[in-house]
């Protein structure tokens, strides 16, 4: 369960993969949330579920930057409180619910009534659960400030016997541990390198001619939403300063939209992408988790179907909770410029991963090092085989079913040999 399983989001994208293993493990999926576009026949959405339902809309403009509220407020929490346990009731009664695995709904406070439900019900039936946490409240300064103290203590994580905490890497292990006294278990981010990546088809070969990229442009591809945090700046700065030393066709695509945290930084980028002189490209329109067709007749292109294109990858990002695009991007094969954002620093540049690096900002080197990449084939190629190599080793799906077992065990839900026993 989650606000939401739609689209391209990283939780999204992450729970898909969950949803295999667990598969593999014997056991079917069903989900619940606010707003989704998986299979109708094993979903329930609740719109109150969602964080961008006005009625939580407004719980959130009145709870964050001030340290009280009103009795209207409370109330109102309350009452999407109890609207969203008896369909959590509902959905639990229906489906015939064995585990509850929540996804980052006890973690982040975006849907505060939606935590206290969910935590409610975790009480009061004594089901297992896995609270599956990709990034707490801790870590975004516009949570810090609030007037909901006591809830965010009570659900966001809470404490409770019959729930395992997971988190997907080490720092936000300790954190949980120091500010929380709980203890958790790391499983990052994975991907499926069980394959090789897939090439340009018949349907995904008129792509670039979709964005407006010539054949011979160097097309740099940023995966990531348009947040400030996703450091988009540094891109942009790499594609003008490309553009000086003589490499005129570069254009630079992001690859997903900014619903989730307003039109602010969106602008910022378009003005500064004006501003450096740098072909800027943002169509999440066509752009989707699948394939498919725009309700006016436009083809929507999967992730998949761009990454092939794409001649390097960039990752500035200030923060992340793991890196989904940086997996994605060694398992398609593509260079990639990554910011050494602290995660990547502890869990990821520790195990030989090779990378165009930079720390904070740019400079004459890491320009001169995506030159070097793109214009040395044999090289770009043992760069993306060695980490494409090494991510089989420590990422792969099998990783995943290892620690997902563990994680099961403990409810005593799963057999010593992976598959599930009979309830």
């Amino acid at each position: 369960m989650s606000t939401r399983f739609q689209g391209t989001d990283g939780v999204s994208l992450e729970t898909e993969k969950w949803i295999h293993v667990m598969d593999k493990l014997g056991f079917t999926s069903f989900f619940f949330a606010g707003l989704s576009d998986w299979d109708p026949q094993r979903t329930m959405v609740v719109p109150e579920a969602f964080w961008e339902h006005p009625r939580i809309a407004a719980i959130q403009n009145e709870v964050y930057g001030q340290t009280s509220r009103n009795e209207e407020i409370t109330g109102e929490i309350h009452n999407l409180r109890k609207l969203l346990k008896a369909k959590l009731y509902e959905f639990i009664n229906t489906f015939s619910i064995d585990v509850l695995i929540v996804e980052n709904a006890l973690a982040i406070p975006m849907n505060i009534p939606l935590g206290l439900a969910i935590t409610e019900v975790i009480a009061e039936t004594g089901i297992p659960s896995i609270g599956h946490h990709h990034d707490f409240y801790w870590e975004r300064t516009r949570f810090l400030v609030n007037s909901v103290p006591e809830y965010i203590s009570m659900a966001f994580p809470p404490k409770m016997h019959t729930m395992v905490h997971v988190v997907i890497n080490t720092e936000n292990r300790k954190a949980l541990s120091y500010r929380r006294g709980l203890s958790s278990i790391v499983i990052p981010n994975v991907f499926d390198f069980s394959r090789q990546p897939p090439g340009i088809d018949e349907y995904s070969a008129d792509f670039r001619q979709a964005i407006g990229v010539n054949p011979d442009d160097i097309l740099l591809l940023q995966p990531t939403r348009v947040i400030a945090r996703k450091g988009i700046e540094h891109a942009l700065e790499l594609a003008n300063r490309m553009k000086r030393r003589g490499i005129k066709n570069v254009k630079l695509l992001i690859s997903h939209q900014s619903r989730d945290e307003g039109q602010e930084y969106y602008h910022r980028i378009v003005d500064y992408a004006e501003l450096m002189g740098v072909d800027l490209i943002i169509k999440p329109e066509i752009i989707g988790a699948t394939r498919g067709t725009t309700p006016d007749g436009q083809k929507i292109y999967s992730l998949w179907d761009i990454y092939p294109h794409a001649d390097f990858v960039t990752y500035p990002s200030t923060y992340e909770g793991f890196g989904n695009a940086f997996l994605e991007a060694v398992f398609f094969k593509k260079p990639i410029m990554v910011n050494r954002y602290s995660i990547y620093q502890q869990d990821i540049e520790p195990l030989g991963f090779h990378a165009v690096m930079m720390d904070t900002y740019i400079t004459d080197k890491e320009v001169s090092e995506v030159l070097h990449y793109l214009e040395n084939a044999e090289e770009r190629k043992q760069m993306v085989e060695k980490n494409f190599t090494l991510a089989r080793k420590f990422f792969s799906y099998d990783i995943l079913e290892q620690k997902i077992r563990t994680a099961l065990l403990q409810f005593g839900i799963v057999d010593i040999n992976g598959g599930c026993e009979d309830q």
